[in-house]
């Protein structure tokens, strides 16, 4: 598949504090989940909406239309990251009790392309092996 465009779903309560440096740089460095994707990908993030989720269904249906008309970029060409700060116990805070849900309404609004994580830092990769932070995976 050709990847035109990455978006990252960022927690929303999590962005509260958080710029989303670290998952756009990771993103532009090309560093681990973001490594296969080549230098004419674009990228965008917004954030869930809030708990519970839901307002990423509206997110996405207006992503969806506009990168097709301005770009004509289609859905299977898109993949969507949720951001560590959603599925990964983290320094924010845990993982996100609506992930799953979250993840059912982008699939539900047609992207088949989903990744679980974006930017994991180097203190949290250690806080897990240690027990400290939880594992999902």
């Amino acid at each position: 598949m050709n990847t035109k465009y990455v978006v990252i779903i960022q927690c929303d309560i999590a962005h509260r504090r958080c710029s989303g440096f670290a998952c756009t740089n990771a993103f532009y460095n090309k560093d681990e989940v973001f490594k296969d994707y080549d230098g004419t990908t674009r990228y965008i993030s917004f954030t869930c909406g809030g708990c519970c989720g839901k307002g990423v269904a509206s997110k996405l249906e207006h992503f969806s239309k506009k990168v097709y008309k301005k770009n004509n970029i289609s859905k299977d060409e898109v993949v969507v990251h949720l951001a560590s700060c959603v599925v990964t116990d983290n320094h924010h805070y845990d993982r996100c009790p609506h992930a799953d849900y979250i993840k059912s309404l982008v699939i539900k609004k047609g992207y088949k392309n989903v990744v679980e994580g974006s930017y994991i830092s180097g203190n949290a990769k250690i806080k897990r092996e240690e027990g400290i932070y939880n594992c999902y995976e």
